[in-house]
C-alpha cells in the first residue's frame, strides 16, 4: 500500500537532531510524499526549502489564525508561485485558544481563501471550534478545493463539508476507543477521505 502523508511539519526545531533519517526511514517504511505544512513566515520559507531539497516532498504557504495578525498577503503570493507548492494552508479560524482576535482571524482566513482561488491552489483548514464560521468564509470566497484538517465536527458538519465537494483529513486520534469521530469516519468516502500525522502535535 503506497501511503501519503498529508500534513506534517517536518522542518520545526524539533526534528534538528534527526530529521534526514526521519525522512529516510518515513519513504523506506512505504510513505510515498509528504506535504509539510506552513504557518507563518518563518516556516513559509523553511517549509519550502525542505520541499525544494526533497522530491517527494511539497509544501504550503498560509498564515495560521494564531498568527493571524502577522499575515503578510505578498508572501502567500510569491510563495503561491512556486512549483512545489500545493496549497494555501493551514488557515482558518481558531476560537478555542483565541490566540488572535476573532475579526482579526476572519480578515486573515477570507484573504487568504480569496488568495487560493486567485491561483488555483486548494486550502488546507485549521478548523476549531469554529466550523460553520469556517464553512461559510470558504462558500463565501468560492473556495471549491479545501481540506479540514484534523477533522473534530460532527457528523451533520461532516455532512455539509462533503455536500460542498471538500475533503476531511484525519490523525490516529480515530482509533481511540472513546472517539467521538466513529460516526464521521464511516459517512466519509475514500475519495475524500487523508489521513495525516501533524507530526510533531
Amino acid at each position: 500500500m503506497k501511503l501519503f502523508e498529508t500534513h506534517a511539519h517536518l522542518d520545526l526545531p524539533d526534528f534538528d537532531s534527526d530529521r534526514e533519517s526521519l525522512i529516510n526511514k518515513c519513504f523506506n517504511s512505504g510513505i510515498e510524499y509528504i506535504i509539510n505544512v506552513s504557518y507563518n513566515k518563518d516556516t513559509a520559507l523553511s517549509s519550502l526549502q525542505l520541499a525544494k531539497k526533497h522530491l517527494h516532498i511539497f509544501a504550503t504557504v498560509g498564515f495560521h489564525p494564531h498568527d493571524a495578525q502577522e499575515f503578510d498577503a505578498e508572501i502567500v503570493k510569491k510563495h503561491a508561485r512556486e512549483k512545489k507548492v500545493l496549497a494555501i494552508g493551514e488557515i482558518g479560524l481558531d476560537f478555542f485558544r483565541n490566540l488572535s482576535p476573532y475579526p482579526v482571524q476572519r480578515e486573515v482566513f477570507a484573504n487568504q481563501a480569496h488568495l487560493a482561488v486567485e491561483y488555483d491552489l486548494p486550502v488546507v483548514v485549521h478548523d476549531r471550534q469554529a466550523h460553520q464560521e469556517c464553512y461559510n468564509i470558504l462558500k463565501q470566497e468560492k473556495v471549491k478545493e479545501a481540506v479540514f484538517h484534523c477533522f473534530s465536527g460532527d457528523i451533520v458538519f461532516a455532512q455539509q463539508v462533503l455536500d460542498a465537494g471538500w475533503m476531511m483529513s484525519f490523525t490516529g486520534s480515530i482509533t481511540y476507543n472513546n472517539s467521538h469521530l466513529d460516526d464521521v469516519v464511516r459517512l466519509v468516502p475514500m475519495d475524500r477521505f487523508m489521513i495525516e500525522t501533524d507530526c510533531p502535535y
